[in-house]
């Protein structure tokens, strides 16, 4: 349906998921980004976190994956279900391993739930297909 054609309550809500999905680009090419380039923080993080420093970079490049994967149209899906893996990873890792807030994670979660239940006929299509 193109934007003309949508009711106006239903073309805010398109506008409002791709606000959200900028914006979640925005931060997750941050953070994967400061993990690639080797943020202090990030390689003491990722050291107490205990798996090597090769999880940091993983990590990183799967963030920025998914950000690149947020701002595509017909890929936003696969993005946003890639970042709620992580960031489920992200909450457990925060609640038993690191400590601090898992709040941040939780608040990236959401968000990014919030985008693939704005994408489920896209991602029950791929799923029919299998």
């Amino acid at each position: 349906m193109s934007d003309v054609a949508m009711p106006a309550g239903r073309r805010w809500t398109h506008v409002a998921v791709w606000i959200v999905r900028g914006l979640l680009a925005l931060a997750f090419l941050g953070a994967g980004s400061a993990k690639l380039y080797g943020v202090p923080m990030m390689v003491e993080e990722f050291h107490h976190i205990g798996l090597g420093q090769g999880f940091r970079y993983l990590t990183g490049g799967l963030e920025v994956f998914g950000a690149i994967l947020l701002v595509l149209p017909r890929k936003a899906a696969f993005g946003s279900l890639l970042l709620i893996c992580i960031m489920i990873g992200a909450v457990i890792t925060h609640l038993f391993v690191i400590g601090g807030s898992p709040v941040p994670a939780i608040v990236l979660l959401a968000l990014n739930a919030l985008v693939a239940y704005s994408q489920r006929e896209e991602i029950a299509s791929f799923a029919k297909a299998f």
